[in-house]
This record gives C-alpha cells, structure tokens and sequence, in this order.
C-alpha cells in the first residue's frame, strides 16, 4: 500500500510505521483523543488506542506508562488550547467591547471543533480525579485571570471583585456555547455559530460596560 501523500505533496508517514519519538507521541495523543473522545475515559482501553493508532501496545506503553497519564497529557494540551485562545482574543484588539466579542467566539469554536476536545475539559467522566479535577479548574482559573486583568485595568475594580465577574464570563462562555452545541446535535433551531457568540457577547457587554472606566470623571 503506498503511502498517502499530503495536499503540499509531502509523504505523510502510515500509521504503525517507524516514526520519530516525538511524532511517535503526537501521533498517539491523536488517536487517543478520537477514542476519549468517543467512550469516555472509563469505557475506553488501552487496547483501543493502541488499535486506533496502528501500533502495539507495547509501543503505547513506552510512551505513556497508563491510561491516565495517557488522558493527563491530553488534558493537558487541550486546557492549554483553551487558555491560549482566551489569551490570543483578548490580545487581538484594545477595544473592549471587541474583545468580549472575540472571547465569546473563541469559546464557541473551541467547542464546535469537529475534534470534540471540549468534551474532555467540560464534559471529562473523570472529575473525580484529583489530577484531572486540578486541570479543568485551571481553565477557569487562568482564563478567568487574564479576563480579570482586563476589567481591573479598566475599571479600578478591586481584584477580587475583577476575578468575580471574569469567572462569570468565563461561565457564560462555556455554558452557553455547550448548549448551542447540544441543541443543534438535537435538532433544535438552527442558530448559526457567529450569531450565536455575537448574541452572548452582547448580552455580556451589556453589563460589563455598566462599571465606568478608571479613567472616566466620577
């Protein structure tokens, strides 16, 4: 069987063929998250993955010693990618108004992702887990303190006050765009992704902008 080549031209090697250590893991980690994804942590085996990515299990075994070290590493890359989102929307513009916007919609294409990664920060059948448990807090955690940043910066807000209302945007956020997604799965009305974030930032922006800016003249 030849080897399926990329849209570049470029050789993409098979699953199950000899790949360097590095690739070797991502490789894994891939396949890992179509199954954790699928079943659910408890359902899934180690055996199914290592089936999914074309190797044996001794190979898997050598790069992750067991099923949760597997599902942390994965956890870990897919809090990182929420994280890194929240981050690179409120980075994309000074306009705060805006940037609402863009959190919102970074919340809503994270996890309308056809990957399904959400399911494992937001969704996880593992919360019970310390290590796991430890993990998902830290997405509302970090994110919630880069939003709080932002709103005590502009509004002189005491932190604690700040860190409140991030964590609230953070909530409507996740929450929000979970439903969305749940209701289109269940063949509820059809609202469509940009739409649906712009309504959310709105309604966030309605009462985030109601605390005066530092700036402002009493």
């Amino acid at each position: 069987m030849s080897t399926p080549a990329t849209t570049s031209g470029e050789q993409t090697p098979a699953r199950g063929s000899r790949l360097p250590r590095r690739a070797r893991r991502a490789q894994l980690l891939e396949s890992a998250r179509e199954v954790f994804v699928a079943q659910g942590y408890h359902a899934a085996a180690m055996d199914d993955i290592a089936e999914n990515a074309g190797v044996s299990k001794p190979v898997l075994y050598q790069h992750f010693p067991g099923k949760l070290d597997l599902y942390l590493a994965l956890l870990d890359q897919a809090v990182d990618k929420v994280i890194d989102g929240t981050r690179a929307a409120l980075e994309s513009t000074e306009d705060n108004k805006q940037r609402v916007a863009a959190t919102m919609t970074a919340f809503y294409h994270y996890v309308a992702s056809e990957q399904g990664e959400f399911r494992l920060v937001f969704e996880s059948d593992l919360t019970n887990e310390p290590a796991v448990r430890e993990r998902i807090d830290r997405v509302t955690h970090e994110c919630a303190a880069l939003i709080a940043h932002v709103i005590h910066d502009d509004t002189g807000l005491p932190d604690a006050q700040s860190r409140l209302l991030a964590v609230a945007l953070v909530g409507m956020g996740e929450v929000s765009a979970r439903f969305w997604l749940q209701d289109r799965l269940n063949g509820g009305e059809t609202i469509e992704l940009d739409t649906a974030a712009a309504l959310v930032a709105g309604l966030a922006w309605r009462g985030i902008r109601g605390y005066p800016r530092s700036d402002e003249p009493a």
